[in-house]
């Protein structure tokens, strides 16, 4: 007789900047999705497989990584909410990810969403390590006002505090399945995309204000060679000012980007990698439905 296996879609979701991308890499075990301290560092969804054995049953858990829900302004977040609507299509578990700051708003999809969903729902009120035993209960209470009957489950997916927690209830509502994907694979993205999101992460940590929200990483070539990966890269703007800014005095801000992002990139791919960084200027480019398709976002 064959052993049972576990296989299923759990999607991450909620508002910008709760822990999403940390939950993620921590329940993944890799770093697969940026993390910052800045808002709607996730454009967009992300795969992240988990492979093993529970009790003496197989599983494949494929965690789900997510753009934050907002009310869109650009074209650039109508794709990004897209992302976010085809991850609750297919979810047979959702983690709605809050933390211990936040309220929840009536986000138009996301409230008929929860209304009406029949797909399991556990809420992980994230960022504990931050607050008191008493403010912690408040806010417990107050998400199971929102959430009447489901789970609630306090986390600091920084300090990795109860995510095991999440495990033994993604394995109670996990279907009967065979794996989705192959079980070495980590991801359903290529190496490529991760190279440009390392790139982003970098002019993320490194510029302020709208700076680091106008920037797009195109990788142009992506090279391997037996000792070294060689890797070009193009960096959209929508201003000339813009611009001058990412590349700075003499190009120092971006030789900075350059350096920072090719340490990570060599921790990732585990070889030494030149990196070469074109600025371009694309007016617009968030506006622009043609252009946001040539950079891989859906909007249909």
């Amino acid at each position: 007789m064959t052993p049972e296996h576990k296989a299923g879609f759990i999607s991450i979701i909620g508002k910008p900047n709760v822990g999403k991308s940390t939950l993620m890499n921590a329940l993944v075990g890799e770093r697969l999705s940026i993390v910052s301290s800045k808002a709607q560092t996730t454009r967009h969804r992300i795969l992240g497989m988990l492979n093993g054995e529970h009790k003496g049953t197989e599983y494949q858990i494929v965690y789900s990584d997510t753009p934050g829900v907002l009310l869109p302004k650009y074209e650039l977040h109508k794709s990004m909410m897209q992302f976010v609507k085809s991850s609750l299509e297919d979810a047979d578990v959702v983690l709605y990810v809050t933390d211990v700051f936040d309220e929840f708003e009536d986000l138009d999809f996301l409230t008929n969403w929860k209304d009406f969903t029949e797909t399991p729902i556990l809420v992980l009120l994230n960022k504990i390590d931050l607050v008191s035993m008493e403010k912690l209960e408040e806010k417990v209470a107050y998400w199971q006002g929102i959430f009447p009957g489901k789970p609630i489950i306090p986390i600091s997916a920084l300090e990795s505090v109860h995510l095991d927690q999440i495990f033994s209830h993604l394995m109670e509502h996990l279907p009967v399945h065979p794996p989705f994907f192959d079980k070495e694979e980590l991801t359903d993205k290529p190496e490529k995309f991760f190279a440009s999101e390392i790139v982003r992460e970098k002019i993320f940590l490194n510029y302020k204000k709208e700076i680091p929200y106008s920037c797009e990483v195109v990788v142009t070539s992506f090279k391997e060679e037996p000792t070294i990966l060689r890797i070009a890269t193009e960096i959209y703007v929508e201003r000339v000012s813009q611009r001058a800014i990412i590349i700075g005095h003499k190009g120092e801000n971006i030789k900075k980007v350059g350096i920072q992002a090719r340490e990570d990139l060599e921790k990732f791919f585990g070889k030494k990698v030149f990196l070469e960084q074109f600025v371009k200027v694309e007016p617009d480019w968030r506006a622009k439905t043609d252009k946001l398709r040539s950079f891989g976002y859906s909007l249909d």
